[in-house]
Parts: structure tokens; C-alpha cells; sequence
């Protein structure tokens, strides 16, 4: 009889072994359990730790809440200013209701990594390749609403989306290298310039200061040839003064020329200019007494005409003799026949 009851308790103390095994479960405490009873949702989400289920009746399905972090694959696309790319991001997420990451999508991973795709794929055709090499916050901001969107129907929240890199095409590469050589050459050019200017204006003051006192010039040229012999030369270099060099010029152009006189109106030369007369003697009446006298003693006397100067005798063109010297045949003997030919009339 004892014997009897000891196998009966050791047969129900190994049966309710069995059923704990079976019955028992443990959630960690990053879990969430979701338990469906023959298929339908059966109580709220099991919290981390011991919980029970009916073995055969009830099936538990464990979700992981940590912060999810899914890289997506590289996509090439072109952008809206007709540029390919390729580029790659990575997605940061996150279960906030278990149920429905269980009820309402067979694999949320899985469904969240699409999702991930076509929205990349989308914001590369919306937009620019500068966008997508100096703007990524923004472009990061408008992914993640476009995959956060659906996202919350499955129990997913999508933390952070990150674009991680930009492949361009090498000839593409190189265009922007020459673009910003050109942008640092321009920025080095402005500068310089800047700097000339800045430099001219303290150069005009400072002459200006030295034009006060000549003294100051004597000085600054005895300062350069100290500046210059310092650095043991065999050759001593001396300003020559520009003052001296321009009088010199103007020494050896001589004086300026007569104003040119202008012909009068008929073609004859101006009038020449008559030498002072000497003075008379003291016994020849002058003045007044001269210009009484002078129809006593003096008869009219006629001015002889003015002598034309000789004109020279123009040939005219009738016969062009430029070319004759170079054609085939013609001789000195016939070119000067042609030019000694007396003009007609």
C-alpha cells in the first residue's frame, strides 16, 4: 500500500514537473510577450519575468522593444537636376505596441527594410545633388516621416534616419574639383586685390606725408641703400630721381615749334614779315615831318606783282605704269619712253 502511494506521488510529482515545463515561461526584461489562445489574442501584452500559458492551448510570441538599427541597401537613382547616385542610409527603430507588431504585419522588420528602399529611392528623385551633399538634415527629417508614416499601424517607430554616403560618378567627381579650384582661385584673386587697394591708399598717404618735407625722400633713399648693401652685394643699385630723367627729355626736345599760320582763302602764302628798319640819320626828317614831306620828294612808285612760285608740271594717268615693271618683257628703255610722255594740253 505505502508503496503504492510513493509511485502515485512520484508519477504526479514528474507529471506537474512536465506541465510546468511546459506551462512556464520567462519574458526578459527587454521582451514583451503576446499570447494568442487557439489563434485569437487572449489578455493584454506579458511584462518581463515568470508568466503561464496553457500547454497546448496557448502560444506565446516574444517581441524585442530595444532600439532596432537596419542598414538599407544602396540605391541609385537620378536626382532633379539629372545627376545618377547612389546612395546608402541606415534606420534606427523601435516596438512600441507589441500586439499589433504580431497582429497587424507578419514580419515588421522585414516590412520596415522596404519601406526604407522605396522611400530613399523617392527622396533622391525629389531632389537636388547639392541637396544631397550639403543639406541632409532636411532630407533626413522628410525620410523619416515618409517611412514613419505606415510605420505606426505596425507598433514601429522610427526613431532616426541617417543618409550615410553619397557615390558620385568620377566625371562628376572631377567637375566639382575644377569647380571649387575655380571658387578658391576667385576668393584668392579678390583678396589680393583687396589688399592692393588697401596698400595704394597707405602708399598715397605716406607720399603725400613725404611731398611736405624733401628731406623725407633723401631719407627713404639712404634707407634702400642701407637695406640693399646689407645683404653683402658686389653690385650697389641708386635710384636715378624721375625728375631729373624728364628734364633731361625736355632739355633735349629743344624748344617748341612756331604756331603754324594758315594759308589765306585764294591759295597765296602768308605775307613775310618785314626786319625792323634801322634808324635813319639824325639830317633825314622823321615822324611827322617825314609824313609831311614825303609828296614834295617823293613820287608813287608801283609794287612789282607777286612772283607765283613755278608749278610743276602733272602727268596725268594715262596709262598706269605701276605694273609694267613687273610684267614679263617690258624694259627700262619703254618705262622711261612713258614717264617722259608730255602731259595733253
Amino acid at each position: 500500500m505505502v508503496e503504492e502511494l510513493v509511485v502515485a506521488g512520484l508519477a504526479a510529482a514528474s507529471g506537474i514537473a512536465v506541465y510546468m515545463t511546459a506551462a512556464g515561461k520567462v519574458v526578459k526584461q527587454f521582451e514583451r510577450g503576446v499570447v494568442l489562445r487557439l489563434g485569437r489574442l487572449h489578455g493584454g501584452v506579458r511584462g518581463p519575468g515568470f508568466t503561464m500559458i496553457l500547454p497546448g492551448v496557448d502560444r506565446l510570441h516574444k517581441v524585442n522593444m530595444q532600439v532596432v538599427t537596419m542598414p538599407v541597401p544602396a540605391q541609385e537613382g537620378i536626382t532633379r537636376d539629372n545627376v545618377t547616385v547612389r546612395v546608402d542610409a541606415v534606420v534606427y527603430f523601435r516596438v512600441v505596441e507589441p500586439a499589433n507588431a504580431i497582429i497587424e504585419v507578419e514580419d515588421y522588420r522585414f516590412a520596415v527594410s522596404q519601406m526604407a528602399q522605396t522611400s530613399l529611392r523617392s527622396i533622391i528623385g525629389k531632389s537636388d545633388l547639392d541637396d544631397l551633399l550639403s543639406n541632409r538634415e532636411k532630407l533626413n527629417q522628410g525620410l523619416e516621416l515618409m517611412i514613419d508614416s505606415p510605420a505606426m499601424g505596425w507598433g514601429v517607430q522610427i526613431d532616426r534616419v541617417e543618409i550615410k554616403d553619397v557615390s558620385l560618378p568620377e566625371a562628376m567627381k572631377r567637375s566639382m574639383a575644377r569647380q571649387a579650384e575655380a571658387d578658391r582661385e576667385r576668393r584668392a584673386r579678390v583678396i589680393n586685390a583687396d589688399a592692393e587697394l588697401q596698400a595704394s591708399k597707405k602708399l598715397a598717404e605716406a607720399a603725400s606725408a613725404m611731398s611736405k618735407e624733401p628731406a623725407a625722400l633723401q631719407l627713404r633713399l639712404l634707407q634702400t641703400v642701407v637695406a640693399v648693401a646689407a645683404e653683402k652685394n658686389s653690385t650697389l643699385v641708386l635710384p636715378f630721381p624721375v625728375e631729373l630723367l624728364r628734364f633731361l627729355e625736355r632739355a633735349q626736345a629743344g624748344p617748341p615749334p612756331p604756331p603754324h599760320r594758315a594759308e589765306d582763302p585764294g591759295g597765296k602764302p602768308p605775307a613775310a614779315v618785314e626786319p625792323p628798319q634801322a634808324e635813319e640819320p639824325s639830317g633825314v626828317p622823321t615822324g611827322p615831318e617825314k609824313a609831311l614831306r614825303a609828296p614834295e620828294d617823293a613820287s608813287p612808285r608801283e609794287e612789282p606783282p607777286p612772283v607765283e612760285p613755278p608749278r610743276e608740271a602733272v602727268v596725268p594717268p594715262l596709262v598706269d605704269t605701276s605694273g609694267l615693271a613687273d610684267a614679263a618683257g617690258a624694259g627700262p628703255e619703254l618705262l622711261r619712253r612713258l614717264r617722259s610722255t608730255p602731259p595733253v594740253g
